[in-house]
């Protein structure tokens, strides 16, 4: 398997427990936006311990960026990870991942699921593409909304922010679930992306799939 030492060169809190880093990019390097690659510590203790983490950066920036939620509740390899600073390594490995971008549809994301969308969608940005899509993004409350900024509303994208835990004006209170998609769905979507806790995806893949989705219009990380 091939690897590549690289420092980090910069790295910031994008929310209470979200953060991005970016990281130097080795010559040759690529992958499309949507895919990943396993992520391990350049120390003794932790270079073993590999992860799989999205690139939220284009294929055509100088270096490479993740944006990884941090899990303090355990000395795993998120809470390593969010102590670490400019400076520090990580090991990268090869590029895998079956999420990419087929033509027009319907992202549903769930939390930290929403990673490989932001490649995607900011590589369609850069294309200034006029292809019209749908994001519902579900999030707790809207302090966990990861690059709330990047999305809003456009003529090629529509947003629709989901909080299961808060009230907001402009949100809707609740779950993705069966009642919810049967409403905001259009009826000629050709293609659903779906990223996020594996009983997110599972839900949300069952609920389409009942709709009468074919499988082939379904992408998501098997």
């Amino acid at each position: 398997m091939e690897s590549h030492r690289v420092k980090i060169l910069e790295t910031k809190w994008l929310t209470h427990d979200v953060r991005q880093f970016r990281l130097e990019k080795p010559s040759g390097y690529a992958f499309v936006p949507g895919q990943a690659t396993e992520v391990a510590i350049a120390e003794k203790e932790w270079e073993n311990e590999k992860r799989p983490f999205t690139f939220t950066s284009l294929n055509s920036w100088p270096f490479l960026e993740f944006t990884i939620k941090i899990y303090n509740d355990h000395d795993g390899v998120t809470n390593r990870l969010g102590k670490l600073e400019k400076g520090d390594a990580l090991i990268i490995h090869d590029v895998w991942g079956a999420i990419s971008y087929r033509g027009p549809g319907v992202f549903i994301a769930g939390g930290a699921g929403i990673t490989p969308f932001i490649a995607i969608l900011r590589q369609l940005g850069a294309e200034k593409s006029r292809d019209k899509n749908l994001l519902l993004f579900s999030n707790k409350t809207a302090k966990d909304i990861i690059l709330q900024e990047e999305f809003v509303p456009s003529e090629s994208l529509e947003v629709r922010q989901v909080l299961t835990r808060e009230k907001l004006a402009g949100s809707h209170h609740g779950r993705i679930d069966a009642a919810y998609l049967q409403t905001v769905l259009p009826r000629d979507a050709k293609n659903y992306y779906v990223c996020g806790p594996e009983q997110f995806t599972g839900d949300v893949l069952g609920i389409l799939e009942k709709r009468g989705i074919k499988s082939e219009a379904l992408v998501f990380e098997k």
